[in-house]
């Protein structure tokens, strides 16, 4: 069967090549790849700019968001050839850690865990993989051509989980959200914020196409811009920073209403400075009693709500996420920057 492999820490060795057929072993589902998403992750991992192959091997599999179909799986597992499926993507690590082994593995303690496609375990970009059961999500059909979507939703529902849990320390009833960035992860925030019945704001630099299309189609505002000017003096109660801009996540710290909330989702890259009034930031955070928090990956529970709330959501609006998909052969097509929001690698039919 075909694989897209590389050999992490080392650019330019992304390729499909012909791999040896996995074997289900005891408790584990053979799933018939039908789609992988990729993201920023995966093409930092193709340029060698980190990556951990499995114990004894220089090459592995890349991808972490999965979509398949099972065409085998153990009796009384609660799968069934022929369910659509995904694979979460973090494992706990051997130890564990207290986190891992109350099943909190998204939270890991000590750094020992393992992750498909990323850290030490083969990923989901071949045409057939396995995956144990304890680490499937079962799909609802309806999402036939779209559960590639459920593990950047899974990152959004474990976002959305711990906002709730932080804003029940005291009396929680939020009224508005503004994301930046409209991005997978920033349009799927805006979603489920949606879902949730708030008031939706959406910042992105893009001024005219698909992004605006998207929000106004959720019944969001879109805002053109790269800063949150504008919304320092109606703030938003909830700020999901998703484009890791050093100027916006530091913005976001002081825009939100007094006991707001700031999950920062984006990862900023390294190597920049900015001028801040650490003092000013301080005293709006500790005198409104705001909470910054970030969040990164997700557990099995993430998974399922990530699936549930996609299949609760117009099918039509999230097929516009994936603004392009490429045949396994032409994988490497993915990989480039461009305009898209999503992009998919056909795996299969």
């Amino acid at each position: 069967m075909r694989a897209l492999t590389f050999v992490p820490c080392t650019e330019g060795t992304l390729g499909v090549e012909e791999v040896p057929d996995p074997r289900p072993g005891p408790g584990e589902l053979l799933v018939q790849g039908l789609a992988l998403g990729i993201c920023g992750t995966d093409r930092e991992l193709a340029a060698g700019e980190y990556g951990w192959p499995p114990p004894g091997r220089e090459r592995m599999t890349i991808g972490h968001e999965s979509f398949g179909r099972v065409l085998e799986a153990p009796g009384g597992s609660g799968f069934a050839p022929g369910d659509l499926v995904v694979g979460v993507v973090r494992r706990p690590d051997p130890e564990p850690c207290r986190a891992c082994a109350h099943g909190e593995f998204d939270m890991c303690r000590n750094g020992r865990y393992t992750e498909r496609g990323i850290k030490e375990l083969d990923g989901y970009g071949s045409e057939r993989w396995t995956v144990e059961t304890g680490y499937a999500v079962k799909l609802d059909p309806a999402l036939a051509s779209l559960g590639v979507l459920v593990e950047p939703a899974s990152v959004v529902a474990k976002a959305w989980e711990h906002i709730e849990h932080i804003g029940s320390r005291g009396w929680f009833e939020p009224r508005s959200l503004l994301v930046t960035g409209a991005g997978p992860i920033g349009l799927l925030a805006a979603l489920l914020g949606r879902q949730r019945g708030l008031e939706v704001h959406v910042l992105d630099r893009a001024a005219e196409g698909l992004k605006p299309e998207l929000v106004a189609a959720l019944g969001g505002t879109y805002h053109a811009g790269d800063s949150l000017e504008p919304f320092s003096k109606d703030r938003p109660d909830i700020i999901i920073e998703a484009t890791g801009a050093g100027s916006l996540v530091l913005e976001a710290m002081t825009t939100t209403a007094p006991a707001g909330i700031v999950c920062l989702a984006g990862l900023s890259p390294g190597g920049r400075t900015h001028r801040v009034d650490a003092g000013q930031i301080n005293r709006e955070i500790v005198l409104e009693n705001d909470v910054t928090f970030g969040t990164v990956n997700a557990n099995l529970r993430h998974f399922a709500a990530a699936a549930q709330a996609l299949a609760q959501a117009d099918s039509g609006w999230l097929e516009r996420l994936i603004t392009r998909r490429v045949p396994l052969e032409h994988a490497a097509d993915a990989f480039e920057r461009g305009d898209d929001v999503k992009v998919v690698i056909e795996l299969g039919s």
